[in-house]
Formats: C-alpha cells, structure tokens, sequence
C-alpha cells in the first residue's frame, strides 16, 4: 500500500496487491520505509515481494482486522504495516465492508493497488484477461451490496509471460511415474495435457524439461532416471502436437532438491518435471 495524501478527513487505506509490490512502491516518492508492527522491515520470503498495507484508520481494531485478513490472503511474512490509526471519520459499517474486499481473488491482480477512500473504491493493476478485468470489480460490488459505495474499475489486461502460464498451469503439481520407471501414469499423463494447452497459450515457447529425483538409492542411477523421465515428456509432448524442435530435456538427478530428503513429504516433492522457458 502507498499512503496518499488527502486521506486524513476520513477512513482510508490503499493496499498493494499481488506480484510487482516493490516497483509500484520504488516508483511512489512519498512511500515511507517499510516497517512492521516493531518498527523494523517485515521479512519477505526469497523471491516474494511484500504487500504494503497503508493509509489510516479510525481505531485500533480495525487496523488489526483488516492487517489479519490481509496476512491470511498474503501470508504474514508478505505483509509489510504501514497503517495508521487516528481520529478519522468512518461510513457505516467501514471496517466490515473492507474485510468483504480483501479477498482471494486480488491475488489474479499484478502491479495492482486496491484504495478504499471513505466510500470510493479504486482498483488498479494489470490482470490476465478481460473476464478477470470486469468480473473483480462487479464481484467488489456484489459484496458490499451498497448503492453509497463507487466502485472505480482502472484494471487493464496484460497478457502474462509465457514462464508464467506454465508456471500456473503446472501449479505445483508433481508429474507422476511409475515407481522406479519413466513410465507414465494416467495422473501424469492427464497433467501434461493441460501443459500442452498452456504451452500453446503462452505461443509455444522453447522449452526445456528437467527431471528431478530425490537422493534415494545409488546417484548414478537417479540420474539416469531423471533424463529417462524428462525424455519420456518430451516424448509425450511431441506425439501430443508439439514441435520437437520446440522442447529439450535434461536430467540432473538429485543434485538440485527443493525440499528436505529427510521425509517422505520432501522426498515426493523432489520427484519432479519442471518447465523452463529458454529465452
């Protein structure tokens, strides 16, 4: 959130929403330094950018409601509190109307900014799509459900980048062998036809796959493995209508884990495809 000016004779707060945080907030010369409920910067985790809760309210618990609502839909590390409480006047039922605004679906918005002056509503930021850029600010209005509130609709779409349509289509899923094989199973197989939709959304990018296993058993043999399953996408994917010319493999074996091999959870997630966009 970015702090404007004016905001003091009543309620407001701006939150910056979604994916590009630090560029909205390095662009705004009147942004004060990031600082948590102690004073000092919350912590971000690696590669996250933080969400910025600012503006001003009118007492102490609403400031704490809208900052727990804000860090379950973010995550508490994402969010940086800029919020002040001061004698401002608040429209009916305010704090409650803000709670109904802060939801899931600001997380479709990149680059955004969501601003609740008194009772005006503004949305800003770049979204996939144009059923994302009118359907945020008609479900906004839906949950207030009050002809006193303006929604102001400044979404524009942006088509996202080809490394992250895949990204979203893949989800964090794991495409699935058969134990100790490159062989696929229906699982897999139903996940890489939806990558092969997304890759044709995103305009069919050259892509590499990498293989990955956990450290289990002998090194030499993970790594062969982890190229015979990357191999067997590649596979997939080109008898499914995608340019072999388009698509590389490689297998790294356990050499590059994203979790602990410790447990099974950790082990599982090891097990993994991913999807590089070769620029």
């Amino acid at each position: 959130m970015a702090y404007k000016n004016g905001f003091s004779a009543r309620a407001a707060l701006v939150l910056v929403c979604a994916l590009a945080f630090t560029a909205t907030a390095q662009q705004n010369p009147a942004q004060k330094p990031a600082a948590g409920d102690n004073g000092a910067p919350d912590a971000s985790a690696p590669g996250e950018t933080p969400v910025i809760v600012a503006g001003t309210v009118s007492d102490d618990a609403t400031k704490t409601q809208i900052l727990a609502r804000v860090r379950e839909i973010y995550g508490a590390n994402r969010v940086v509190d800029n919020l002040a409480v001061a004698n401002v006047q608040t429209p009916p039922n305010w704090g409650a109307y803000v709670q109904r605004l802060i939801s899931p679906a600001l997380k479709t918005v990149s680059k955004g900014e969501l601003s609740i002056n008194g009772t005006t509503i503004a949305i800003r930021g770049d979204v996939a799509n144009e059923g994302q850029r009118l359907q945020l600010p008609q479900e906004m209005a839906a949950q207030i459900n009050n002809p006193t509130y303006i929604v102001k609709n400044s979404l524009r779409v942006v088509a996202a980048a080809p490394q992250a349509i895949l990204d979203q289509a893949l989800a964090n899923r794991t495409i699935e062998f058969e134990l100790g094989s490159a062989v696929l199973t229906n699982n897999g197989r139903t996940i890489l036809d939806q990558m092969i939709v997304a890759m044709k959304t995103a305009g069919t990018p050259k892509v590499e796959l990498i293989g990955h296993t956990d450290a289990s058993g002998n090194p030499d043999k993970n790594l062969a493995l982890s190229q015979a399953r990357a191999d067997s996408v590649k596979t997939y994917l080109v008898e499914h209508s995608i340019d072999a010319r388009q698509v590389g493999a490689r297998g790294l074996g356990a050499e590059r884990p994203i979790a602990s091999n410790n447990t099974a959870e950790g082990r599982a997630k090891n097990r993994r495809i991913e999807f590089h966009v070769v620029p």
